[in-house]
């Protein structure tokens, strides 16, 4: 079942730039039925927005700074979700912002059965992302959009904007989901390891390390070994990943 999502935009935190990639991105898990953005629409600063709001049929709401140093858009953005919330006219919210104020939003939202997902630039700060069921960077979107725009091929496996690489961290990261799911052989149903692994860490993407989906990127690291199996019926060829055994080192006799 498609899930009807909310889409809520922090427009004092978010730049308006890639707004088109960003709601292609909310469709692929979802309808956004209720699309807004907030701020203070007489400040010239949100002049940009305005032409990409007519282009996606985005809600401006309109949101005066009563008082110098508050957020007041913050405010209305979180009580127009509460009120959304309550109408049970959607099953998910997409929180677009790099604010950790929205924190205890998401988490009140998640704890009202929604699914929540949340899109900001880098700097977002952790207990956002790990608030959310998702969180997508801005930049990832950004580098799709460059590569789009190259005529590169949809197949190609990396993208010319690689922004992250995996480090040892990661690795030991992913090996220990991959033991979590694991049969008795050690193989493990590669769908399985990417839910968890999207559990685990909300902010997880292939795309951050320049990969368009997860089998390339797991394919990419030496100590992991794919294989390829044909469903019971032989119409799908579902993938496993298994973590290499480590060959003992052997000294020789003189």
């Amino acid at each position: 079942m498609d899930i009807n999502f909310a889409v809520l935009i922090d427009g004092d935190n978010i730049p308006s730039a890639h707004v088109k990639e960003m709601m292609e991105e909310i469709a692929k898990y979802g309808n956004p039925t209720i699309k807004r953005i907030y701020g203070d629409w007489t400040n010239p600063r949100l002049n940009k927005w305005k032409t990409v709001l007519l282009e996606n049929a985005i809600t401006p709401i309109q949101q005066y700074g009563y008082t110098s140093g508050k957020n007041a858009t913050d405010s209305a953005m979180i009580i127009d979700a509460m009120d959304i919330l309550y109408s049970g006219k959607v099953n998910g919210f997409c929180l677009v912002s790099s604010d950790s104020d929205f924190t205890r939003l998401a988490t009140r939202l998640r704890e009202a059965g929604m699914q929540v997902f949340g899109i900001g630039e880098k700097k977002t700060p952790d207990p956002f992302i790990v608030a959310c069921d998702k969180f997508i960077y801005i930049e990832i979107l950004k580098g799709q959009s460059e590569e789009d725009s190259s005529g590169a091929p949809e197949s190609t496996a990396r993208t010319k904007n690689s922004i992250d690489k995996i480090t040892p961290k990661e690795i030991r990261f992913i090996s220990a989901t991959i033991a979590d799911v694991a049969d008795e052989d050690g193989w493990a149903f590669l769908g399985d390891v990417g839910s968890l692994l999207q559990k685990r860490h909300p902010n997880f993407d292939s795309r951050n390390y320049g990969f368009q989906k997860l089998t390339p990127l797991i394919g990419s690291i030496k100590n992991f070994e794919l294989e390829r199996r044909e469903d019971s019926r032989g119409r799908k060829k579902l993938i496993y990943v298994k973590i290499k055994e480590k060959r003992a080192s052997r000294t020789r006799k003189k």
